[in-house]
Order: structure tokens, then C-alpha cells, then sequence
């Protein structure tokens, strides 16, 4: 069933929507990832930390939502359900329990980091398909590499 038609080719449209697809399962994880490491952040700088895990929360979940209802728009419909997300997410993930401030901010930072190498590969595979959707996930990217360098400056010590 069609719901909405693009105007995009067909072609150009599968392009832009598997880009579109892929960045919403990453997303989605990062929320969810965010929130496992905020519930269960402990140490020395457990208040900062667990203030900044929420910060990536937010902007995963709002950039989730126009990732999503970009694919819409554009007559595919996203899936976000917890079965897809499950079966494709291969983000770094925090380990299972109590997590020390470091490990909070060493795997959020791998996360965030493979998540914009990804995020950067479907800039690049949009670009001709659909500058639109291209100009979103560099707006994607740049909220995700800000919050990776936040991380990557926490966990650096001066002088280095």
C-alpha cells in the first residue's frame, strides 16, 4: 500500500530511505544504550556523567524522530519497532550491571564514533539521491560529533 508518493525517482528513493532506515536503528540504540548507561553510572564523576548520557538521549531521540518522519515523507514507512532494532543494532553497548564513570564515557564515545562513520557513509551514498535527505543526516552528524567530542574530552588527560 502507497500512502505518500515522492517525488524522487524510484532508485533515488530507496537510496535516500535505507540511509534514513539505518540512522534511525542507530538512533533508537543510542537512546536506549544512553539510558542503560545513565541508570547504572557510578563514580567519582557520576553527576556529570550521568547529566551528559541523558544530553545524548535527547538528541538520539529527536533526531530519531526527523530521521523517521523524513522516511515518511518520503512514502516509506520507518521502523522503529523494538524487533528491528534488536535484530540490526551493532553499536558498542555497555556491559550488563553497575558501570564506572570511565566506561560510561569510553563506550558512548565508541558508540557515538561508530555511529557518525556510519552516519558520514550515507552522506556521502545520498548526496545525488536526495540532497534533502543528505543535508538532515549531516545535521544528524554534526549533533552526534559534538557530543562525541564532550565525551573524548572527558576522558583525556590534559597534556596529552
Amino acid at each position: 500500500m502507497t500512502v505518500v508518493r515522492s517525488t524522487l525517482p524510484d532508485e533515488d528513493r530507496r537510496i535516500a530511505c535505507e540511509a534514513l532506515q539505518s540512522t534511525l536503528v542507530d538512533l533508537l540504540g543510542l537512546s536506549l544504550i544512553g539510558k542503560q548507561a545513565h541508570w547504572n553510572v557510578v563514580g567519582p564523576r557520576f553527576r556529570s556523567v550521568h547529566l551528559q548520557l541523558d544530553e545524548v538521549v535527547s538528541a538520539a531521540r529527536t533526531g530519531a524522530d526527523t530521521v523517521a518522519e523524513r522516511s515518511a515523507t518520503l512514502g516509506v514507512p520507518p521502523d522503529g519497532r523494538p524487533e528491528t532494532v534488536a535484530k540490526v543494532f551493532s553499536l558498542p553497548v555497555p556491559e550488563e550491571g553497575w558501570l564506572r564513570d570511565e566506561d560510561a564515557v569510553r563506550v558512548m564515545a565508541e558508540a557515538l564514533g561508530t555511529a557518525i562513520v556510519r552516519l558520514r557513509e550515507r552522506v556521502d551514498a545520498t548526496e545525488k539521491a536526495d540532497p534533502v535527505t543528505q543535508d538532515l543526516l549531516i545535521s544528524v552528524t554534526a549533533e552526534l560529533e559534538k557530543l562525541r567530542w564532550m565525551f573524548e574530552a572527558e576522558n583525556t588527560p590534559f597534556g596529552s
